[in-house]
């Protein structure tokens, strides 16, 4: 089709030529000294564009033959470029296929390459990765003087080069990585402190600021980390609820006394106050401090809507609260028995319930929902065992040795 086309032109242009030259009967003298002579003028238009065809062919020749050397250096350039891109495309590879001192090797080949050339000199975003994925090779071959050393040049450049700024942040959270590889959790949050805020908030950062706070045993800015990553989608649901939970676990075992115990519940947030099982732990902490108003006071919340609450959920405020039944107050006991009567089959609640009934002398009503509690083989043995020492109690309250002795062989059995 093209040359069709073309063919079509050339036909164009001939009969244009024809139609304008070819009665064309001008012509041009030239008078040179005594001299004189005629040409057409079809003649002296084709001789002048020739002629300037000529001059503007024997011009673009000596200005290539003028640039030649200035191509020829161009040209070596884009070699060693293509060279250093090359040692550093291999080195990539080489890395992520664990072969860490190959990998170096070309980082540092393509490095060199850079340094030998001066036109590759002003590439700081080229240079920066190469020093990376050499610190980076350094630390899978454990030579950490290395690896500081190639992260130390790698900071430097891309902290002069506005080009390399996002190189720059790679490095720091690289840098936070793996100073939590080598276990050294201070330094890990110093390099994350010094993050911009927007870096610090992306989901690479909050995954590593966890780590790094778990590490460091604070469970409380560890808590606070990971409600930004559930937040931010870091995890699923379920994972974000269960890793949440866990930390506010850790977070309540670090207090020593009642007074942080305190503190840690107040810094919660209230959606982990209002997790059942989070209270749970934290009223069980609470009783073993012999703070049982501090316990039932933050169990009381689950038990006046007890009915909202899962299986597993209003087992684990049941056995928080037999730990605090000591001193329960008599208001109490309206909720505890409407509790017993909607969930009568759960072992659970009825042995919060007896142990509740226990220490406000309702011995009777005690005694069966304890037996209850004891003989449910679903309750785990902990709690069973409980209930089989709070049944020998009130056995010895009754003066009764005979069932004195059969609740504590009962409680032997379980282990």
């Amino acid at each position: 089709m093209r040359n069709i086309i073309w063919l079509v032109l050339l036909f164009g242009v001939a009969v244009l030529a024809a139609t304008t030259l070819g009665t064309n009967d001008g012509l041009v003298t030239f008078y040179w000294r005594g001299w004189r002579v005629d040409v057409s003028l079809n003649l002296f238009l084709l001789a002048l564009i020739g002629t300037c065809f000529a001059i503007v062919t024997v011009i673009q020749t000596l200005s290539s033959l003028g640039g030649l050397p200035q191509r020829a250096r161009e040209w070596r350039v884009a070699r060693r470029d293509r060279s250093a891109q090359a040692a550093l495309r291999d080195a990539l590879a080489q890395y992520f296929g664990g072969r860490y001192g190959r990998a170096q090797k070309s980082a540092q080949r393509a490095l060199a390459i850079q340094t030998d050339t001066p036109e590759l000199a002003q590439d700081n975003e080229f240079t920066v990765l190469g020093h990376l994925l050499a610190a980076g090779s350094a630390h899978r071959l454990q030579d950490r003087t290395g690896r500081d050393e190639q992260l130390r040049r790698a900071l430097e450049l891309s902290r002069r080069s506005a080009a390399a700024r996002s190189a720059e942040e790679g490095a720091q959270l690289l840098a936070a990585e793996w100073a939590l590889d080598d276990r050294d959790a201070p330094r890990a949050l110093e390099l994350l402190a010094e993050l911009p805020l927007g870096v610090a908030r992306r989901t690479h950062a909050l995954r590593l600021k966890l780590q790094a706070t778990r590490l460091g045993r604070q469970p409380q800015d560890a808590l606070k980390t990971a409600r930004l990553l559930a937040k931010h989608q870091g995890f699923s649901k379920v994972a974000a609820q269960g890793l949440l939970r866990s930390l506010a676990f850790e977070a309540l075992d670090t207090a020593r006394d009642t007074d942080q115990l305190r503190r840690v519940w107040v810094q919660f947030d209230p959606v982990d106050r209002r997790d059942a099982f989070v209270a749970a732990r934290a009223a069980d902490r609470a009783a073993g401090f012999e703070a049982f108003d501090e316990a039932r006071g933050w169990l009381r919340p689950f038990w006046e809507q007890i009915s909202e609450l899962g299986p597993d959920e209003r087992a684990a405020v049941a056995l928080a609260l037999v730990g605090a039944t000591p001193g329960i107050g008599p208001e109490w006991l309206p909720r505890l028995e409407a509790a017993s009567a909607a969930y009568a089959r759960e072992g659970a609640v009825a042995l919060a319930v007896g142990a509740a009934l226990a220490e406000r002398h309702l011995w009777g009503k005690a005694r069966r929902l304890l037996e209850q509690a004891a003989a449910d083989t679903a309750l785990a043995t902990a709690p069973r065992r409980k209930a089989w020492m709070l049944l020998a109690a009130l056995a010895q309250q009754d003066g009764d040795p005979e069932r004195l002795a059969q609740c504590f062989e009962a409680a032997a059995r379980l282990g």
